[in-house]
């Protein structure tokens, strides 16, 4: 090895210039890894808008008619129509929900499917949170046979917001719970006779309908997001760390010699 090669060598393996190596083949290796879990985002986007789509454009479903209970968990989205009775005595409330900048709750009420021994439990809309006791919300109730008009959603395993605020559990001597968190039908079956879809139905506006509970039904923005472009930034990261870092280092170590 010539001199000058001998000297560059002893001074990159110095304490100092390998801790700098480590740190930066650590941030190429980050960026790397970053962007391909934008990569696997945005596949997992694209099978969600296909998914989605699938279901949006598909035609209504007859809950009254043959259906496989357990495929509904597969048509989120999906436009149903169902006849039914409500059972007011079991009704759950989802807790502060916003409505025109007013604190409520959505009534979700279990809807007895005509025809069949499975119950669905039914999003009927918004109402403000000084009327979600009893016996006050008992004006809203929609008594007789109905028929309902809506698409089916998921529902939730743990808070959608990662520190959201987690379900109650029942208290010693409590039979049930009014208030939910957010909606998980494996919990609520607990204190609900009635079997119940692994579904729920959130029911469509109608411009005939103008009392409370006001309904609402946002479908979810079809897009591929911004993973593509984060994808490309964290890539362009890790190429100018990594390619950047020769020259950094040629140009520190002739700046030390002279």
């Amino acid at each position: 090895m010539r001199p000058r090669r001998r000297e560059v060598a002893k001074q990159l393996l110095t304490r100092r210039w390998v801790l700098t190596t480590i740190v930066v083949l650590a941030g190429v290796a980050l960026c790397i890894r970053l962007g391909i879990w934008q990569f696997d985002r945005l596949a997992w986007r694209r099978e969600f808008n296909q998914r989605v789509e699938s279901q949006i454009q598909a035609a209504p479903l007859d809950l009254n008619q043959q259906f496989d209970v357990a495929g509904l968990f597969n048509m989120e989205y999906r436009s149903v129509q169902v006849v039914g009775t409500y059972d007011f005595s079991q009704e759950v409330l989802l807790r502060n929900q916003i409505y025109d900048n007013h604190l409520g709750v959505h009534v979700f009420t279990p809807l007895k499917i005509a025809g069949s021994d499975v119950a669905i439990l039914v999003e009927r809309g918004w109402i403000p949170v000084e009327e979600a006791g009893l016996p006050a919300r008992e004006k809203f109730n929609e008594p007789g046979q109905v028929t309902v008009n809506g698409r089916l959603r998921r529902p939730l395993d743990q808070p959608e917001v990662v520190g959201g605020a987690t379900n109650p559990t029942l208290a010693p001597g409590q039979s049930r719970i009014d208030g939910w968190s957010y909606i998980n039908i494996d919990q609520i079956q607990t204190q609900i006779s009635l079997k119940l879809a692994p579904m729920y139905l959130q029911q469509s506006p109608d411009p005939a309908w103008t009392q409370m509970p006001y309904r609402e039904l946002k479908l979810p923005e079809i897009s591929e997001g911004p993973h593509m472009g984060y994808a490309l930034q964290w890539f362009t990261f890790a190429t100018i760390l990594g390619g950047g870092y020769p020259f950094f280092v040629r140009k520190q170590l002739r700046s030390a010699k002279s």
